[in-house]
């Protein structure tokens, strides 16, 4: 294990992080709407504390012989001990800075931002100075395309090849990788991810949104963090004449932020034969294009919600969770049981392969699908043989095994941390349904979850312990489970 070489990564990766929070700092003191000197001071001590230890962990590496490439098990440590890092730092700024969050919920806040969970345990979000909630936006902006990936595209030149970090931290295929260097996909993934929040903040400043609210809401849209600077969120705006405009809006760079990224440079290339042949876009938009259709249909006949505004909110909810984003106009724990069933669905499948979303991902969906499918006709025709094929490329019974087996861990998981929850949170009175919607909350990235902590609340009244154990959870998630379990399983490193 070269440890030099990981803490020399580690040490860049922090000093990035440390920038960013300068970069905040000088928005809060010169803010002409809020300056708030205070908070400026406790981001610019946060960033001197990050940017020493990131320094601290650079300066051994700098004498050492430099390698052509990352071997795969550091890579693995890098992608892992990043994340931890980054959210542990990060939550600085929540710490120091008043109304303050204790050092779990600083934790778990910060997971939170760089996972692009959208989980919060601030109670009123608008007592906090606009420079921290400005941090608390950047987070997801860095976390929404991969930190690591942002690190890869604008450090490319400390020497190492960044093919292993990249396949860690990305969900893109292989072959998909083959279309230019590492370092240039990963560049043209930042333009375009850059683009479309640019795109996305310039809309929302052009329906009336402030430069700061534009801001904090396209950086945390694109990522599909789904973190706002107000405690009601998108529903912030229902009084607005054209809060449906807004709305729309966001639905569409939702949904972007759910589409595999690689899709965008095929789309730049006219590669248009590519592009109609992606199953998962296609069951993404059909997924969410039937839920939202039978949920509106059903609150409106069974309810007697107004067409519209059943329409309206089914919509957006749907497209909101499905892409995980976690903006809400509507409470849709208030919703009938088959409805919050939809959306429990919803949680666990998430985005596209190669997106900003969580969740196990659309693309293992249609493996499974199609494995259950050709499993019952075997039952009336044994002898027949079948191909599994996704995106044009045939999935070999090695690849669908991987596939399954991450599925089921990725449910029995949920399984034992919503028994670890209820345990943590015994005499509480806290309910099945609420602990096991904080897990699907924070393991697929989503934000909010049901009951206790439903889209209305939030996770302020959990205990320390639930926190930082979400927090966890968070980047598990995040991670896709096998990079952060690995960290913990130094046997397999030996038998590597």
């Amino acid at each position: 294990m070269n440890f030099y070489l990981i803490a020399r990564i580690l040490g860049l990766l922090l000093t990035l992080e440390a920038v960013a929070m300068i970069a905040c700092g000088f928005f809060a003191k010169f803010d002409v709407v809020a300056g708030d000197a205070e908070a400026a001071s406790m981001l610019f001590l946060s960033a001197a504390i990050t940017g020493g230890i990131g320094l601290l962990a650079i300066i051994p590496g700098i004498t050492k012989t430099r390698h052509d490439t990352i071997p795969k098990r550091e890579a693995i440590v890098i992608v892992g001990l990043g994340w931890i890092l980054c959210s542990v730092l990060g939550g600085l700024p929540y710490l120091l800075c008043p109304p303050y969050l204790s050092p779990a919920g600083a934790f778990f806040e910060s997971a939170s931002g760089f996972t692009t969970t959208g989980s919060s345990v601030m109670t009123v979000i608008e007592e906090w100075p606009r420079g921290i909630l400005l941090w608390r936006a950047t987070t997801q902006l860095l976390g929404g395309i991969g930190i690591l990936v942002l690190f890869v595209a604008l450090l490319s030149y400390i020497g190492v090849s960044s093919k292993s970090l990249f396949h860690n931290e990305s969900s893109f295929r292989s072959g998909d990788l083959g279309l230019a260097r590492i370092q240039d996909t990963a560049t043209l993934l930042l333009r375009i991810y850059m683009g479309l929040v640019l795109a996305c903040l310039v809309g929302l400043r052009a329906m009336g949104l402030s430069w700061y609210n534009a801001t904090c809401h396209a950086f945390t849209t694109i990522s599909t963090g789904g973190l706002s600077p107000h405690t009601a969120s998108i529903g912030y705006y229902a009084e607005w004449g054209n809060s449906w405009l807004i709305e729309l809006w966001l639905i569409v760079f939702m949904a972007l932020g759910s589409l595999n990224f690689l899709l965008f440079i095929v789309v730049l290339r006219n590669n248009w034969k590519r592009v109609i042949r992606e199953e998962d876009a296609r069951w993404f938009l059909g997924i969410c294009i039937l839920v939202a259709t039978l949920i509106a249909a059903g609150r409106c006949y069974n309810d007697g919600i107004h067409p519209l505004t059943s329409i309206r909110e089914a919509a957006f909810i749907v497209v909101s969770i499905a892409s995980t984003t976690g903006f809400g106009t509507a409470d849709y724990d208030q919703w009938p049981t088959w409805a919050k069933v939809l959306i429990a669905c919803l949680m666990l499948v998430g985005g596209c392969a190669g997106s900003t979303a969580g969740g196990f991902k659309v693309g293992r969906l249609i493996v499974f699908a199609k494995s259950a499918r050709n499993e019952i006709i075997k039952t009336f025709r044994p002898s027949q043989v079948f191909r599994i094929v996704v995106n044009g490329n045939t999935i070999d019974d090695s690849a669908r095994a991987r596939i399954m087996f991450f599925i089921t861990l990725y449910l029995m998981i949920c399984i034992a941390a919503t028994a670890v929850v209820g345990f943590l949170e015994a005499g509480t009175g806290i309910s099945l349904e609420s602990c096991a919607g904080a897990v699907l909350a924070t393991i697929s990235s989503i934000g909010p979850g049901f009951g206790a902590v439903g889209p209305s609340m939030n996770f302020a009244d959990l205990r320390e312990p639930t926190k930082v154990f979400l927090g966890w959870v968070m980047i598990l998630g995040r991670l896709e489970l096998f990079a952060l379990l690995v960290l913990f399983v130094p046997q397999l490193w030996r038998k590597y």
